[in-house]
């Protein structure tokens, strides 16, 4: 989220998110039409980024794209602060162990972002993709992170989810989703049950450090075609001990310590 102390270089973010969101190239007419700034500051935050590679422009078409040198950070950012890296080994084992497809991601504020995947032996059509933000409230990774958040990362975290309504499994209000968290602590392990996607399930663990601090989630994730929660519960086991040792490495890894604020 935005400060009002981060400037132009908060605003110049902003609009690359932005750009971001719409997942295809783009016109300036369609990025002011959903701007919060004014022509003129947007024009200039646009060349700005341009200048700087962050975006590229077409004058042909007139459509601006990602630029080259974000790619290039976004790699950088994967291979030093992410799981996926360390993770890799233990993810392929647990596909393989399971049939199921795999997932593993991490939170950014308030959204869960999904760093690595693996595909089920027959792959099932879904959301998730390496790369994607997805919502926190309603995904099992994301349940199982916030399960462990402390206190005040989680009061703030908790202020900015939206509370869609994706399916009638979607939990909407804070009230019900605290409600959830405590079971997961309870048992140590969150489900999705069809909440962000209809006939999508799983079983997600967290990742924490030795301190208890919140590095990650996995989760073992099927369809209700194939397959039922009780079954893919038979895989905990196997989920926590890949946890733990993706954990284990973790601490050899010099992991941003950034606090989650609102």
């Amino acid at each position: 989220m935005e400060s009002k102390m981060d400037g132009t270089v908060g605003k110049a973010l902003a609009v690359l998110e932005e750009i971001a969101g719409f997942g295809r190239p783009v016109r300036f007419s369609e990025v002011l039409a959903t701007s919060a700034y004014p022509k003129a500051t947007l024009y200039r935050l646009l060349q700005t980024l341009t200048n700087q590679r962050m975006l590229a422009h077409d004058p042909d078409t007139g459509m601006y794209t990602l630029g080259v040198r974000l790619v290039r950070l976004a790699h950088d950012a994967w291979r030093t602060s992410s799981l996926a890296p360390i993770a890799r080994p233990y993810l392929d084992k647990l596909s393989e162990k399971t049939g199921e497809t795999v997932h593993l991601a991490q939170l950014d504020h308030a959204q869960v972002v999904y760093v690595d995947k693996r595909n089920a032996s027959q792959p099932l059509p879904m959301f998730s993709e390496a790369g994607k933000v997805g919502p926190a409230y309603c995904t099992g990774v994301g349940k199982a992170m916030l399960a462990y958040l402390p206190d005040d990362e989680l009061t703030g975290v908790l202020a900015q989810q939206s509370w869609h309504r994706f399916t009638d499994g979607t939990l909407t209000d804070e009230a019900a989703l605290k409600a959830e968290l405590a079971a997961i602590r309870e048992r140590g392990h969150a489900y999705d049950r069809e909440e962000h996607e209809i006939g999508i399930i799983c079983v997600a663990l967290p990742i924490l450090s030795e301190r208890g601090r919140v590095l990650g989630a996995i989760s073992v994730t099927s369809s209700t075609l194939r397959t039922t929660l009780d079954t893919l519960e038979n895989n905990v086991p196997l989920i926590r001990d890949t946890a733990d040792h993706i954990a284990r490495e973790a601490q050899n890894w010099r992991f941003p310590e950034s606090k989650m604020t609102a």
